[in-house]
């Protein structure tokens, strides 16, 4: 065999960061080694990967074709590692959650999956969807959980669950005056102020697709890039918002926040877990995947 795993580690690594000196940063070479790496395997292959544009170095296209391959070869390699040194099956399990599943369903899930399986360990990252499905594009997770659809033709998403939406504002919102019955319309949910997700947040993409077909825009008062921000926010008369009803059971019960009754059909969303196309799961990952799928 001509290729050898550090040379597609190399090659991964300037990929992604357009050099070979900041690629040795990151994977601990000296940058010659790096250089040097990166030319034995363009003349194992015998093509240019790159194309050399001043200092940095650009993936041309038989590279960029090259890269998702690589990425499944030396992340299969780093899997069989994980999972078989030291003679153990207890390698620790690496979920990448979007934030609302992140951090008020995963938690739950991974202790009863814990419970079941004594001796497995997990390791947790929570970013928006669009951060978790590059993590497992680059085959930095081995499984996703995202509130969003999937864009990355690298990644494969299943349906997990689904989630409510709900809207809610604080107790004293003037708009909710008098109104203990009625339901609130679209021309005045039109005319409120929402306060939102950042862009590239499932939660942002999936709060538009449930109310712009019925509202057609949303006059955006504030944005942020964490929920609770959004529900203290809310809670204190700055606008409406519209969150999974997972994040706000415990305002709602307290009273700090109060569902609007509307007139809008009831919103749902789908949550899925994803995976890399070309990446074969370990038993242990395959076991996870079926207690998720049945919880």
């Amino acid at each position: 065999m001509k290729l050898t795993l550090r040379q597609l580690e190399v090659f991964i690594a300037v990929a992604e960061h357009g050099g070979t000196t900041a690629a040795a940063g990151a994977i601990a070479l000296s940058q010659s080694a790096t250089s040097a790496a990166l030319l034995e395997l363009e003349r194992a292959l015998d093509v240019r990967l790159f194309d050399r544009i001043g200092t940095r170095l650009v993936l041309n296209a038989l590279g960029r074709a090259m890269l998702p391959q690589a990425r499944a070869v030396l992340g299969g390699a780093q899997a069989l590692e994980r999972e078989f040194t030291g003679g153990t099956l207890a390698a620790p399990i690496r979920v990448g959650a979007s934030t609302t599943i992140g951090n008020y369903l995963l938690p739950t899930l991974i202790k009863s999956y814990l419970d079941a399986e004594p001796g497995m360990r997990a390791e947790v990252r929570v970013a928006n969807t669009a951060d978790i499905v590059g993590a497992v594009a680059r085959l930095e997770v081995d499984l996703g959980f995202i509130e969003g659809p999937c864009h990355d033709p690298e990644v494969e998403a299943s349906p997990w669950r689904e989630d409510e939406l709900v809207v809610v504002a604080a107790p004293g919102l003037p708009m909710l005056a008098g109104r203990s019955t009625a339901r609130i319309g679209v021309a005045e949910l039109r005319a409120a102020t929402w306060l939102l997700r950042e862009p590239g947040s499932g939660t942002r993409e999936a709060v538009e697709q449930a109310l712009l077909p019925h509202l057609k825009h949303l006059h955006e008062g504030m944005r942020f890039g964490d929920t609770e921000a959004i529900k203290l926010a809310c809670a204190n008369g700055l606008g409406l918002s519209c969150l999974s009803v997972a994040t706000v059971e415990d305002w709602l019960a307290s009273g700090r926040l109060v569902r609007l009754q509307t007139t809008l059909p009831r919103l749902l969303r789908p949550l899925f877990m994803v995976h890399h196309r070309r990446r074969q799961p370990s038993a242990s990952l395959q076991r996870f995947v079926a207690h998720c799928a049945g919880t």
